[in-house]
């Protein structure tokens, strides 16, 4: 187990957790929220600092709450996707004909 300091973007707080490999930038991690519930978590940043311990190289993770986790709903803008102008695109302008043999 790897011991990794967190640092939550979100929450402004900072915490110590095992992980069995450290995350990749751009990978989601679940966490506990401080209300007891878990949340999803992009990872936006890792690094290494030097302990202050022998010649041992430790693990830090930058992360922030995935963009419309707590709402339900997803603003696409936070992910750099801009949104379609054609309006059938979100939905669907008739139901279609199920496909004949």
């Amino acid at each position: 187990m790897i011991e990794i300091e967190v640092q939550n973007e979100t929450h402004q707080t900072q915490e110590r957790i095992r992980f069995a490999a450290v995350p990749r930038i751009g990978e989601g991690i679940r966490l506990r929220e401080p209300d007891g519930m878990w949340a999803s978590y992009d990872v936006l940043d890792v690094w290494y600092q030097k302990a202050e311990f022998g010649d041992v190289w430790m693990p830090y993770l930058h992360v922030k709450l995935t963009p419309g986790e707590g709402t339900g709903d997803p603003d696409l803008t936070d992910y750099g996707i801009e949104e379609e102008e054609d309006p059938s695109f979100s939905d669907l302008a008739g139901e279609l004909e199920p496909f004949k043999i």
